[in-house]
Order: C-alpha cells, then structure tokens, then sequence
C-alpha cells in the first residue's frame, strides 16, 4: 500500500513539474534566425542576438532595422564607404563615409531668386528645388538654399570650429565630422524664409507648407524630431535631403527615416 501512494506521489511530482516547464513562457528572447524578412543579413547574425539581449522589448523587425543601419554600435565605429556614389539614394551618415576627395557629378547653381549666392545641388535636387521654391512663391512664401553643397575640407573647418566653442561630445550632437557629412553629396539645402534665423525654421509658414509639399518635389525632411536615436542628430526643422518623389513620399506616408528606408529597400 505504501509502495502504491509513494509511486502515485512520484508521478504526480513528476508530471507537475513537466507541465510547468512546459507551459512556463521562456524569457529569454529566441535567437533571431527567421530569414523571410527581406533585409535579413545571415553576417549580422551575432549582433542581431546581441541587441535583442539589451532591448527585448522591441520587435524582430526593429532589431534587424537597427541592427543594419549600425546603431548597436557606437557612432564613427564600425564605419564603411558608402556606396552608391553619385546616386539620389546615397547613405552618409555616422558609419557611411565618403573619400576627402569625393566631389559630386554634375553640380550646378541654384537660381539666385531662391538661394544664396554661388549655392550648389546636384542638377537634379536643383532643379527640384527651384520648381519647389517657385510653386511657396506663388503661395507668397519664401525658401531660401542658404547651405547646400559642402567640400570635404569646408566641413573639416566647419566641424573643427564647433569642437574649439564647445566639446566633440556637443558638436557630434548637431554637426557632422569630415567625410560623414550627407552637404558633401550635394543632396542636401538647409533653408530659411529670408526673415526668421535658420533655426528659426520650424516657427514659420513655410516649414508648415514644406511638411505638407516637400515630397512631393522629392525632399525630405532629413533630421525629424524624436528620431534623434537613429539619425544621430539632433531635430533640425531647416534641414532637407533630396531623395527622389518616389522615396520622399513613401518616407513621408510611413514616418520613417532614410535610414530605415535604406536599409529595407535599397542595401539589402
């Protein structure tokens, strides 16, 4: 009789503690091996891991996002050239460089009505850019190119000044090193309304008309606010990337970044 309920205890022991470690959600996140997302890089396998361990709350998706664009790691680390050289969808930014000697096919100046003077874009952003500029005018609204193509050298200065006034930790904050700039492609304007300070932007009219009309011309407005963590820099409501109508407004539409289209859409 004894042996009965000590071998009916056991078993009910045992089938306890089988059913709880089988019905026991497993914290620990599974390792991310899933290929179906087309961004997937089997060579990111290890980072991908390691990210999910120090950011379980968010989604696979999101992990192999940021994984990719490089933000598991520290800026100016892990850097690569970038590719796609005299594109409309070229990546520059804290891990994607371009050569001190990279100058930008077929720049041409802005029209003096909608620019400072001597204010280059690569022909395309100019074009877009003066028909842009054009159609604000007829809504009697002013953007002005005060900032546009830069050489490698000029930011070197550029950055090297904002280092001197403050601190490499400050001016990494809002300004880019030599080489890493995104003004080196001749992609990119910064803009005023010929009134407000640039960094005034954001309070005008014609921030709010660029926000509703930008993409349409094929700009984007490259810096957002609370996407510091991804782009990493600080909101900058003046700054405008010219990517292509196509891109703009699938950016525009989804609320993203150019880091995250690229890495989905383009380098994968």
């Amino acid at each position: 009789m004894k042996k009965n309920i000590l071998l009916i205890f056991t078993t009910v022991l045992f089938l306890s503690i089988f059913l709880y470690f089988k019905t026991t959600p497993n914290n620990k996140p599974q390792p991310l091996t899933n290929q179906n997302i087309s961004y997937y890089k089997k060579e990111n396998t290890n980072r991908y891991n390691l990210y999910q361990n120090k950011n379980k709350h968010l989604k696979k998706e999101d992990i192999i996002t940021y994984v990719n664009i490089g933000i598991d790691k520290p800026p100016y680390t892990n850097t690569k050239k970038a590719k796609f050289l005299n594109t409309t969808y070229i990546l520059v930014n804290k891990y994607n460089y371009l050569d001190k000697n990279y100058i930008p096919k077929n720049l041409d100046t802005i029209n003096r009505n909608f620019s400072l003077p001597n204010k280059k874009l690569v022909h395309e952003a100019k074009i877009a850019f003066e028909q842009m500029a054009q159609e604000a005018k007829r809504n009697n609204l002013n953007i002005r190119a005060i900032s546009t193509y830069r050489t490698y050298s000029y930011q070197k200065e550029l950055y090297d000044n904002y280092v001197k006034n403050s601190s490499i930790e400050e001016a990494d904050k809002y300004s880019a090193r030599a080489g890493y700039s995104e003004h080196q492609t001749g992609l990119v304007v910064d803009c005023d309304n010929k009134i407000n300070y640039y960094e005034n932007f954001e309070k005008t009219p014609e921030f709010k008309w660029m926000q509703q009309n930008a993409h349409k011309y094929g700009f984007i407005l490259r810096y957002p606010k609370n996407k510091e963590y991804i782009t990493g820099y600080n909101y900058e409501s003046w700054h405008y990337r010219y990517v292509g109508s196509i891109i703009a407004t699938y950016i525009q539409k989804n609320n993203i970044t150019f880091e995250e289209y690229y890495v989905k859409f383009i380098d994968n």
